[in-house]
């Protein structure tokens, strides 16, 4: 197993291939602070490039939050500089989702599990995957606060629901309810208070039961081709179908499906 046992803003957990990270600053709320983000930071990359995982679940600890936002406290005494800074720290660690655990194969999967807001919010967007609680509220009320969304919230809210509803949400400071942030895209499925892990754990283990290549190559493909021109994306697609072709595991798949047996994947 990784060794992440000095975490302390943090608790680390698996189940067979599946990492668990459970944010955990209950007195707060989970609010994040600099040392949550220098733990996710080791959390992330200690995983992305652990054998082992295949897939990483997000949570947070009890049942009132996910996180709930930034450490206000230490946001009221920041100035440009130093706000400019935390901004700029807070957007690098979780763009370490998709630069080191999905550049690896390792889809993140965000289960909110209570409020997800602010800085909370932003975190769970820049998973790969959100289930939410019935319990779970999110939002981005940075503009209560004199602020704007800060770690990458005006970026990824828009890609993922639209820039009409995500400037809805910012520009009002709208806080939405599990039901409705699933009708806006927000998230991707609601479950039950009490199965919302399990239905995380589930989810992970379908990801986790298939050819490791490949779902690399998905989430390859999906990134490289979000921000290019459709026929250069296609090239991109093509070329990733191709260097597939000449990999063991399908062969392996082609085989197992035809001789009517489960595959065994080589990761190669």
């Amino acid at each position: 197993m990784p060794d992440l046992a000095t975490l302390t803003t943090l608790t680390y957990t698996a189940e067979g291939p599946i990492a668990i990270l459970t944010l955990n600053r209950p007195e707060v709320l989970h609010a994040l602070n600099a040392t949550m983000f220098d733990e996710l930071e080791q959390a992330f990359t200690t995983l992305a490039s652990d054998p082992a995982t295949r897939a990483v679940i997000l949570t947070g600890s009890g049942d009132r939050a996910f996180a709930a936002g930034a450490d206000i406290r230490a946001l009221a005494e920041t100035d440009a500089a130093s706000g400019l800074a935390a901004s700029q720290r807070g957007q690098q660690v979780f763009a370490l989702i998709a630069s080191h655990l999905e550049a690896a194969g390792k889809p993140v999967i965000a289960a909110i599990n209570g409020v997800a807001l602010g800085g909370g919010c932003e975190l769970a967007l820049a998973c790969t995957l959100r289930i939410a609680s019935d319990k779970a509220r999110l939002g981005l009320p940075e503009t209560k606060l004199g602020l704007i969304p800060g770690y990458g919230g005006t970026q990824r809210l828009p890609r993922l629901i639209g820039p009409s509803a995500a400037l809805r949400l910012m520009l009002t400071a709208q806080i939405v309810d599990a039901s409705e942030a699933l009708r806006l895209g927000l998230v991707d499925e609601v479950a039950p208070h009490a199965e919302l892990l399990p239905r995380a754990l589930a989810l992970a283990q379908t990801i986790a039961s298939l050819a490791p290549l490949a779902i690399a190559g998905v989430l390859e493909a999906v990134a490289r081709g979000h921000d290019e021109p459709l026929e250069t994306a296609l090239s991109t697609e093509a070329h990733i179908f191709g260097r597939l072709c000449a990999t063991a595991d399908k062969t392996e798949g082609l085989t197992a499906f035809l001789t009517k047996r489960p595959p065994t994947w080589q990761n190669r």
